[in-house]
């Protein structure tokens, strides 16, 4: 008798190509573990809250490959006038030869799988630590198929001298990419991390990426991520991040496009005076789907997080905001901003936002709010009278929209280019 295969045996099956056995035992068995905790899931359908305004037929109705082919030029993506350590993957793959790293005293910049070959205590006692078993499909598949990525450490009392610029490139048509991240700021410790996710040619590309950061007693950690792949390209990734007494953790998002962009954000604030900040900006178009869900769980007292996520949704794309943050019991003096906004520039965009609290502390300040609406054509006919024309007016009211999800940016080089970029993006 013959099996069927499933969806999801379909997606697993791509996976048997990989060949894991150079790893350690240690590493072997976490995986192992991954395989068993994805037996017991199965694929997220609209009927699954978590996931109910994100149909997966774009991913799950195809079939992908694994490639790793090499490129020779990465200037195409690079970020004008900064001055950063570049760090290349292509389709998962660490490339040595694109990546320029200075060498710093009290950092370690390094491949995932040349991290497992070190094997140090602080990689051990970290890797996996904070995203196994938390009952995630997709978080449980890049437990057990990750292919390779980036591990960044820096000792207690560093500063790193420059921001370090991941570039994950994905190539070919229906290739499927699993990178996986480590990063690990020790106590008192200042970094700053931009990772960029593009593509080159290559159509219906599918990266599924997990990021872990640890955010030591009293560090700075600034990380910020930039989708810009094409509009045939799906990707879903996971940051998840441990925060320490007081530290300070930005994040800042922006999506440019994507046929299909999942963003899961589970921060852990696991001690007292630590400071969360979570900026967004998505700009779809066409068909794209772009769907940010966010969580913040303070779990101790004496702490701030402030959320602003925007979107501007033109032709028939889909925008999804599910920001939810936990107060629990014991995080009292606790204050949380949470704000969703959302211009939609067609009648046949979409926006679908639930910004959510859910507070068991009594002596807490707490607000969220979204909003929905169309451009304010007053005040671009007030801008044409002007002298400046419809796309000046627009570009200038859309700048000034998203202003506020680009103050968090600490590199002054990559919030010039996102500016540029929405610049390009309304004025044609």
């Amino acid at each position: 008798m013959v099996t069927e295969l499933t969806k999801k045996d379909q997606l697993l099956d791509t996976f048997k190509a990989l060949n894991f056995s150079a790893e350690q035992d240690y590493y072997t068995n976490l995986r192992k573990d991954a395989l068993k905790e994805i037996e017991s899931l199965e694929l997220p359908t609209t009927g699954t809250e978590y996931w109910k305004y994100t149909r997966l037929g774009k991913i799950t109705n195809k079939k992908f490959n694994i490639s790793s082919p090499q490129i020779q030029d990465v200037k195409p993506f690079l970020i004008p006038n900064l001055d950063a350590n570049i760090i290349v993957l292509v389709n998962g793959i660490y490339n040595n030869s694109l990546s320029k790293i200075e060498q710093q005293v009290g950092v370690v910049a390094s491949s995932l799988s040349e991290a497992k070959k070190n094997n140090t205590a602080l990689f051990k006692t970290t890797f996996n630590a904070y995203t196994k078993e938390r009952s995630e499909l997709f978080l449980a598949i890049n437990n057990a198929f990750h292919t390779d990525g980036v591990f960044i450490a820096i000792d207690k009392n560093k500063t790193a001298n420059k921001p370090y610029h991941i570039i994950n490139i994905t190539t070919q048509d229906h290739t499927i990419t699993q990178t996986r991240n480590l990063f690990v700021a020790e106590k008192s410790t200042d970094i700053k991390i931009l990772e960029s996710f593009v593509n080159i040619d290559g159509k219906e590309n599918f990266i599924n990426s997990v990021s872990e950061i640890v955010v030591g007693e009293n560090a700075q950690f600034e990380y910020n991520k930039l989708q810009d792949k094409t509009q045939d390209n799906y990707s879903i990734s996971t940051e998840q991040v441990y925060q320490q007494a007081n530290s300070n953790f930005t994040i800042n998002t922006t999506t440019l496009n994507g046929a299909l962009v999942r963003n899961n954000l589970n921060i852990e604030v696991d001690a007292s005076n630590c400071e969360t900040n979570l900026s967004g900006l998505y700009l779809g178009q066409n068909n794209d789907h772009i769907d940010n869900h966010t969580i913040v769980d303070h779990k101790k007292p004496h702490c701030n997080s402030n959320e602003v996520y925007k979107g501007v949704l033109d032709n028939t794309s889909t925008g999804v905001f599910n920001g939810k943050v936990f107060v629990r019991r014991d995080a009292q003096k606790t204050n949380a901003f949470q704000a969703n906004n959302n211009i939609l520039l067609s009648d046949d965009s979409v926006v679908n936002s639930k910004p959510e609290l859910e507070i068991y502390a009594d002596d807490v300040k707490c607000s969220h709010g979204s909003t929905t609406g169309q451009i304010d054509e007053e005040a671009i006919f007030y801008l044409q009278s002007r002298g400046v024309s419809r796309k000046g007016a627009l570009n200038l009211m859309i700048n000034a929209f998203a202003k506020d999800t680009l103050e968090k940016i600490g590199i002054p080089a990559f919030q010039e280019y996102i500016d540029l970029k929405i610049e390009e993006r309304f004025q044609k």
